[in-house]
């Protein structure tokens, strides 16, 4: 933190996560890890986001897996293990590896959890953590033939009792296992568990910490965002998805199609992913969700404080000519706003002179976390077919600085004169801004 720089860079994100912040607070998030974190030594760095999460008052429910602590037992047992249709099939001898290991991962998280953070700001943390038989379950019974015996699906999750430990300030702990209101044990996945968890809790979120760098489209390119649709399109159509990536995205649409807006999918292996990708306006991982997480459209007064954000900075360098909040209140109706997140990132302005079959396109601006990502295209795009739409034939713009960027989306430098004359009458000698016209 000596260095001025990076002082400023923490200024900056501090700044930027406080509404985050705010937000969050009393809010529900279950988040899934597989038991590879304990078995990897990964989980006592995941403590201290936990902890930070908990000291902001977020409410959290933790289910954890515990798949490579059974298959260890099983394989010092000498125990076959046996699958159908990609499930385990536990029997008599499997359970007992599944309740040894359950019953193992969870008294090791909860000893993480109690011992508090130690070395670190939070070291006087006081985390509790809760577990209990909150988990009806039943039996998979007969499907295709085969009988799946001790493998189950939640049938219930007591929501009532877990919230009175939520509001008491507790951590939930849930386990891989159910039980019948027979007395027996079932064994289920993490994944059933989480996806019951989020839906009868009404959770706010729901993350997955996967084992993998994340999840691929087609071209293997990593995808960061995803409409319910979008998931929905990707789970039919790429059959080339890891299993472990088709169970996330099948349990983000099933909760998502419930009304639960956000589910995240997260590389585990990334120090401090949680608080990336839940404080940060871009995250690090998968986020899917109910509605578009970027939008553009048409201002609104709401807006004019995001929109001098951003064009403020441009305006003190002379890139842009200075607009009172005034002015943009009373232009607003002419804005275009790219909002991320409840972030304004980009805008344009469109002034039409219809007896000219013309348009004015200005304030084309792009936050400078965003640019470089065809931001301004795209807006440009939009702003040209809003002027078609209208029956306009030309677009113009004054600049200074930007001369070649228009150029190169086939703009050619016109006289003043050629502007509308009402436009002539406002144009700004002392500035000498480079006049651009195109056909559209």
């Amino acid at each position: 933190m000596d260095n001025p720089l990076n002082n400023s860079d923490y200024v900056r994100w501090f700044r930027n996560s406080s509404p985050y912040i705010n937000a969050f607070r009393d809010r529900t998030f279950v988040v899934c890890f597989g038991g590879e974190m304990l078995a990897d030594a990964q989980f006592a760095p995941l403590v201290h986001d936990i902890a930070l999460l908990n000291s902001l008052g977020v409410r959290l429910v933790l289910v954890h897996g515990a798949r490579p602590q059974i298959e260890e037992r099983l394989k010092e047992r000498n125990i076959e293990l046996q699958y159908a249709n990609g499930l385990r099939i536990t029997n008599e001898a499997a359970l007992q590896c599944v309740k040894e290991a359950a019953g193992s991962v969870r008294v090791e998280i909860e000893a993480l959890l109690s011992m508090g953070v130690s070395n670190t700001p939070m070291d006087s943390a006081d985390i509790r953590v809760v577990s209990g038989n909150y988990v009806t379950a039943q039996p998979l019974g007969v499907r295709d033939g085969v009988d799946f015996l001790h493998t189950g699906e939640v049938r219930n999750i007591d929501a009532e009792a877990v919230h009175w430990q939520l509001d008491d300030g507790a951590i939930v702990l849930f386990s891989p296992v159910g039980y019948s209101p027979t007395g027996e044990v079932f064994n289920l996945t993490a994944e059933d568990v989480a996806t019951a968890a989020a839906i009868q809790l009404q959770a706010d979120k729901l993350i997955y910490l996967m084992d993998s760098e994340g999840i691929e489209d087609s071209q293997q390119k990593l995808l960061r965002e995803l409409t319910l649709s979008d998931a929905r399109d990707l789970l039919q159509t790429n059959d080339k998805l890891p299993e472990d990536a088709r169970k996330y995205l099948q349990s983000a649409i099933t909760v998502c199609e419930v009304g639960i807006p956000r589910t995240h999918i997260i590389n585990r292996h990334i120090d401090g992913a949680i608080l990336l990708e839940l404080f940060t306006r871009d995250g690090i991982g998968l986020l899917i969700t109910t509605e578009q997480f970027e939008d553009t459209r048409q201002a609104q007064i709401d807006d004019v404080g995001g929109l001098l954000e951003l064009i403020t900075p441009l305006e003190e360098e002379g890139i842009l000519v200075r607009r009172s909040r005034e002015r943009i209140e009373m232009e607003i109706e002419h804005f275009t706003v790219v909002e991320r997140d409840g972030m304004i990132v980009a805008c344009a302005a469109l002034y039409p002179y219809p007896d000219d079959k013309m348009a004015e396109l200005a304030c084309l601006v792009v936050h400078p976390d965003y640019r470089k990502q065809n931001r301004g295209d795209v807006l440009y795009n939009f702003m040209e077919k809003q002027a078609r739409q209208q029956g306009l034939k030309k677009l113009f713009v004054l600049t200074t600085r930007t001369a070649h960027w228009f150029q190169e989306r086939g703009f050619e430098e016109v006289d003043t004169k050629q502007l509308p004359m009402e436009k002539q009458g406002l144009y700004n000698m002392q500035r000498n801004s480079k006049v651009f016209m195109k056909k559209i």
